[in-house]
């Protein structure tokens, strides 16, 4: 029985997707996770918000396009295998300092407002990652109305 057992457990692991070669900087994995999971909450994918998760991920982590787009499809991968945001929360509690995560939820917030709507599962989702990140409401606003005044989004009813 236990040879049974231990041939189960190999043919799972060695069946079991890689784990991700590019990107082996954790908090950049996460960034590129959060940032894809809010582009697509929505149901999907626009070329604005496309664009908008590309543009933050090079602005951020001073990356070239080609490294961006397989960073992204590995935070793809790793989403499709798991529903679980708060492992890349937790990564980014411990790789970010305030001031970082704050700027995390301006990049999210840039995304989620890059096709001019904000899609109330959109909403909840950057509500539990301000409190999972451990950003107050205050700086969490604060970082949404920077990201509205970069769109040229300010001032806009339909964004409010």
């Amino acid at each position: 029985m236990l040879r049974r057992l231990k041939a189960a457990l190999e043919a799972r692991r060695v069946s079991e997707p890689a784990v991700p070669s590019v990107s082996t900087d954790p908090a950049r994995l996460a960034c590129a996770a959060l940032l894809t999971r809010a582009a697509w909450l929505d149901g999907h994918l626009s070329e604005s918000e496309e664009a908008a998760v590309e543009r933050t991920m090079v602005e951020r982590f001073g990356l070239g396009p080609d490294e961006v787009r397989t960073i992204l499809a590995e935070a793809e991968d790793d989403l499709d295998r798991s529903v679980d945001i708060y492992r890349y929360t937790r990564a980014l509690r411990g790789a970010f300092d305030e001031k970082e995560r704050i700027e995390l939820l301006e990049m999210l917030w840039e995304v989620v407002y890059a096709d001019g709507v904000v899609h109330a599962y959109e909403a909840q989702l950057m509500r539990r990652l301000a409190g999972l990140l451990y950003v107050e409401d205050r700086d969490n606003g604060a970082a949404r109305k920077r990201a509205l005044t970069r769109l040229g989004l300010a001032g806009d009813p339909a964004s409010e």
